[in-house]
C-alpha cells in the first residue's frame, strides 16, 4: 500500500513507553512505502527533543508514559513545531483521552486495535493536514457531543475490544495467539488483559473465565 505519491517519504517519531510496542510499530511502518521512521523514542520529553532534532512531519503518540505524558508533550509539540501533526495511537479510548488529546492539538486518535494499513492511512492523511479518528472514536464524539450517555457492552466498563479479549481467554488462547488472532502486538494484549483483571476483580485466568460465564458474555461448556 503506496502512502503517499511524492517522491520524499512522511518523516516519523514513533513515541511509546513499551519497547516492544515501539520496535513493533517501526518495523510495521518501516515495511510502507512513503514512510521513513527517522526515531523512535519512550516519553514525552524524548518525543519533544526528537521533534526538534529530526523535523518529522507526524509523531505518532502514545498517551500515558514517564516523564512527560502524551497530552503535554502534543501540546508542546503544537506550540513550537505547528507544521508538526501528531497522531495519538493508545490502547485508551475513553472519553476524557479522546478530548483532551484532541484539545492539545492531536489530527488523529486510534487504538492499538488499528492495523498496519490504517495506521499508514492515518499517518498519510496527518502530514496532509487532514483528521482521521478511529470509527469507534468517532461513535463516541458523536454520542458526547449529543449529550447521549455511552452505555459499556459490560456494567463493570469492559470496553468491546476488551470483551473480544476476554472471550479468547476463555476459548484458552495464550497471549501469543490472542495477538494474532486480534492482528495486534503481545504488549497490547497483556495491556487489555490487566485491565480485565482490574475492572473485573479477577487475579488470574481462571476467575475471569469465571467472570465471563457468570456475566453471559461467554457460554459454559455443554457437558457430554
Amino acid at each position: 500500500m503506496s502512502v503517499q505519491s511524492a517522491e520524499a517519504p512522511i518523516r516519523i517519531v514513533i513515541v511509546d513507553d513499551q519497547t516492544a510496542v515501539r520496535e513493533g510499530l517501526g518495523l510495521l511502518l518501516g515495511l510502507l512505502p512513503g514512510i521513513r521512521v527517522v526515531a523512535q523514542v519512550g516519553d514525552g520529553d524524548a518525543a519533544i527533543e526528537a521533534v526538534a532534532r529530526h523535523a518529522p512531519q507526524v509523531v505518532l503518540m502514545d498517551l500515558h508514559m514517564p516523564r512527560r505524558d502524551g497530552i503535554e508533550a502534543t501540546r508542546a509539540i503544537r506550540a513550537d513545531h505547528p507544521d508538526v501533526q501528531v497522531v495519538i495511537l493508545t490502547t485508551y479510548d475513553d472519553d476524557a483521552s479522546i478530548l483532551h488529546a484532541l484539545q492539545a492539538g492531536a489530527l488523529g486518535f486510534l487504538t492499538k486495535d488499528a492495523t498496519q494499513a490504517e495506521i499508514g492511512r492515518a499517518v498519510a492523511a496527518a502530514a496532509a493536514g487532514q483528521a482521521i479518528l478511529d470509527p469507534a472514536v468517532q461513535t463516541r464524539l458523536l454520542a458526547a457531543a449529543a449529550g447521549v450517555p455511552l452505555v459499556s457492552p459490560d456494567p463493570n466498563g469492559l470496553t468491546a475490544r476488551e470483551t473480544d479479549v476476554l472471550r479468547l481467554i476463555v476459548q484458552g488462547q495464550t497471549n501469543r495467539e490472542i495477538a494474532q488472532t486480534l492482528f495486534v502486538t503481545e504488549a497490547t494484549v497483556k495491556t487489555h488483559i490487566n485491565r480485565i483483571f482490574a475492572k473485573t476483580g479477577s487475579r488470574d485466568r481462571a476467575a475471569a473465565v469465571r467472570y465471563a460465564y457468570s456475566r453471559g458474555i461467554a457460554e459454559r461448556p455443554t457437558s457430554g
